[in-house]
């Protein structure tokens, strides 16, 4: 096994591009338009959603510090905590998340670069071999180690928040406030409207717990992990909420609503035609990076579970740069199916179904991780008096991710938990392959 130095490990920052560039995705520059019939109702939902990522980022932030340099994210929280059969479960889950994942944001990255290159929303093929490049091309870039991964990540988070800050910053200046009336536009009670809007924009947080997961290759992980974990996701709320209440407060709701390209739209406002190219550049930029990051991530996690020996043993092994590869390249090779499955006439809404199951599938390791915060701090020494944050910052992030998988539909819940328990069966193969080694 390769033997990566310190020098190759991630230090704070690439960490935190980590964590920022896997919550940024090319999400961020739809959401406004899908905010928008609710009125400014919906700056309350970003908040609450930040408040509810916040406490679930401290409870990770937490958790990193008591595990220490084990990798896994969730799943070594889970199995600390619970023991290896809800270990397996939540990573088998998590992984399933990844490279589901990865398939959409791949798709969301072709529909970006066909603003810029019109031919790709006119042919299929054409698009599907772009989304099948992206995807190998940064197997390749991860296969030459963390290092390299976290590089490309940094350089891409960089440029991936370029656009938005130039709309921030520059949005003020073409501010209508009565945009945001009325401040409830839906038909909905001011109540259901805003629990809808946190369902919306809670989703858009996903990958806060990034720089746990390869926490065998951070720097100094109890400290870098904690930090890293919530500036990065700091630095996201702020940035979503800002955004979002300056693009509302630069076009009007009704046109808002029906935009395909909200950002577009408000950088066409300020700079013209060049500043709606810079946009779509940027929101293609935000989703290469996001691939980048759970590239990173789909070798780490099972990488992990087979160390423990409840994932098979190719898993673990790493190349001459100290990286899952194999890992990598199975997680690649099931989101190019995804990929190809989603450019397949027929087969689109089973996609979006897929889409939904894979957020069922993150939520759930959230759960369990709040839950398993609560359960190893029972098993420190903690006075009773200082008891109360820590049921505070457990419990909140336990009701979150139950808010989020009340978000997720019925339907949702319903085949993913099919999905879930039809990982049973190879648990017990592994367990019984185990006891024959």
């Amino acid at each position: 096994m390769a033997n990566s130095g310190k020098s190759k490990k991630m230090g704070l920052w690439m960490s935190t591009s980590l964590v920022v560039g896997n919550m940024i995705g090319a999400g961020i520059f739809l959401i406004p338009a899908a905010l928008a019939a609710f009125g400014g109702i919906s700056i309350l939902g970003w908040i609450a959603s930040s408040v509810g990522a916040l406490v679930l980022a401290k409870v990770f932030s937490k958790l990193s510090t008591m595990v220490g340099s084990k990798s896994g994210g969730p799943y070594a929280y889970t199995q600390r905590a619970f023991g290896d059969f809800m270990g397996f479960q939540v990573a088998w889950g998590y992984w399933i998340s990844i490279w589901i994942a990865n398939a959409a944001i791949a798709i969301a990255f072709v529909s970006a670069m066909s603003a810029l290159f019109p031919v790709l929303a006119n042919n299929p093929a054409l698009a599907v071999l772009s989304g099948l490049a992206a995807i190998w091309f940064l197997v390749w870039v991860n296969s030459r180690g963390v290092r390299d991964s976290g590089t490309m990540q940094v350089v891409t988070t960089l440029l991936k928040i370029v656009p938005v800050l130039l709309v921030i910053f520059g949005g003020f200046f073409y501010f209508d406030s009565s945009n945001f009336r009325p401040f409830n536009a839906s038909n909905e009670n001011p109540l259901v409207a805003l629990a809808t809007t946190v369902t919306i924009t809670l989703f858009a947080f996903q990958g806060f717990e990034s720089a746990s997961v390869p926490a065998a290759d951070t720097e100094n992980p109890e400290k870098t992990i904690p930090k890293a974990t919530m500036l990065g996701t700091s630095v996201v709320a702020i940035l979503y909420i800002l955004s979002t209440v300056v693009v509302m407060g630069m076009i009007p709701m009704n046109e808002l609503a029906v935009s395909p390209a909200p950002f577009a739209d408000a950088m066409g406002i300020m700079t013209g035609d060049w500043g709606r190219a810079l946009v779509a550049a940027g929101a293609a930029i935000s989703a290469f990076g996001a691939l980048n990051g759970w590239t990173l991530l789909v070798g780490q996690v099972p990488k992990a579970v087979a160390e423990d020996k409840l994932f098979p043993a190719l898993f673990s092994r790493v190349n001459k740069h100290g990286t899952p590869f194999l890992g990598i390249v199975v997680g690649a090779i099931l989101t190019s199916i995804l990929l190809l499955m989603n450019y397949t006439q027929g087969l689109v809404e089973q996609f979006r179904l897929m889409v939904l199951l894979g957020t069922f599938c993150v939520l759930v390791p959230y759960l369990f991780s709040a839950s398993a915060y609560l359960i190893l701090m029972s098993r420190s020494k903690i006075s009773s008096g200082l008891w109360w944050p820590v049921v505070l910052i457990g419990g909140g992030g336990f009701l979150y991710s139950i808010w989020g998988l009340f978000g997720a539909g019925e339907t949702s819940v319903f085949y993913g938990f099919i999905l879930l328990m039809a990982g049973i069966p190879f648990y017990v193969w592994i367990k019984r392959k185990n006891r024959k080694d």
